[in-house]
């Protein structure tokens, strides 16, 4: 800084101001500072900025996968509206981990992050405490309570009903006129939720128990064909499958079509996300719409208001969701 001083001939409180508060430096000295810096090729030290400010102008958040579409727009949608205000989106990936979240928890804490963006409502007590007593902001994305068994959110809000989500799957599919019903996804914590939405349905319209299929993650599109072959050998009544993302059910289109099985005749094939694929199937593939573009620029509005002090009328907002019906079912 001293350097860009000397060269911009200005004192270092005017490099710091044309740094960090430019509205406040006259354009013809902020061009001379401007020039020396991209002359000099001098890199602000954040960190020093940090620890003098108390902020980062960073934010962090904790995805399950990025191999999901449905995570990655999400990531995109949250990252373009802190952009605007000036913060920087610090990603992690927990794998499903829980002790994997916790710990990218613990590192963003320490790198003094100033807000924290989570996917759904599962964490620990002892990491929900931890958080409350950071005092940042913290929005948890991608469920929304139901059920007197979920835990309330650490701090605000932006999801939606993952139980109503698979019991809206099952009424579609019941009123399809199909009596069999299956369901087909990942175990973990939003999965498990869809499906006792999804069974819970099928017990209150007497249809017969549901077959359930839980693979470990991340799932795979090639996992299809042979988790509704083993369907098939336990319960040949079978008529309908319901999978936790289109990337399965697209699978199972696929498997169908091998087998020489109508859609929906002889399997009806619902999805969960509605990705770009679930339109350009043939049969088009009925599915459950996130608005996943939405949810990171509401996550994103959130956070901002609280950073600016801002009250927040609505900290926890339920986005619903949609079931788009297309040929499969």
């Amino acid at each position: 800084m001293s350097d860009v001083a000397h060269t911009a001939g200005v004192s270092l409180v005017t490099v710091s101001r044309a740094i960090n508060t430019p509205d406040k430096v006259s354009p013809e000295t902020l061009q001379r500072v401007r020039q020396a810096i991209r002359h000099l090729g001098y890199v602000p030290n954040l960190t020093a900025g940090s620890l003098a400010s108390s902020r980062s102008n960073i934010v962090a958040a904790i995805v399950p996968t990025l191999s999901n579409l449905v995570f990655s727009e999400t990531v995109d949608a949250l990252a373009a509206t802190l952009a605007h205000s000036g913060y920087q989106l610090l990603l992690g990936q927990s794998a499903y981990s829980a002790d994997e979240e916790a710990a990218l928890v613990d590192a963003f804490l320490g790198r003094r992050v100033d807000g924290l963006v989570l996917t759904g409502l599962s964490q620990s007590a002892a990491l929900r405490a931890k958080l409350r007593r950071s005092g940042i902001p913290v929005v948890q994305t991608w469920d929304f309570p139901s059920s007197p068994n979920q835990n309330d959110p650490i701090d605000m809000l932006v999801g939606f009903s993952n139980i109503e989500v698979g019991r809206a799957a099952a009424r579609h599919l019941l009123s399809r006129g199909h009596a069999r019903l299956a369901f087909i996804g990942s175990d973990e914590e939003r999965s498990r939720l869809r499906l006792s939405g999804f069974e819970a349905e099928a017990r209150e319209q007497d249809a017969q128990a549901v077959e359930v299929s839980l693979i470990p993650p991340p799932v795979s599109v090639n996992d299809a064909g042979r988790i509704l072959e083993g369907i098939l050998a336990r319960n040949t009544g079978v008529s309908a499958v319901f999978c936790n993302n289109d990337l399965l059910a697209t699978g199972l289109l696929f498997t169908c079509l091998k087998n020489g099985w109508p859609v929906p005749d002889r399997m009806a094939v619902m999805g969960f996300g509605d990705l770009p694929l679930s339109r350009a199937t043939s049969p088009g593939l009925s599915t459950i719409r996130i608005h996943h573009t939405e949810l990171g620029k509401r996550a994103g509005k959130l956070l901002l208001s609280r950073l600016s002090g801002k009250s927040i009328a609505r900290p926890r907002q339920n986005i619903g969701f949609r079931i788009m019906q297309r040929s499969s079912t």
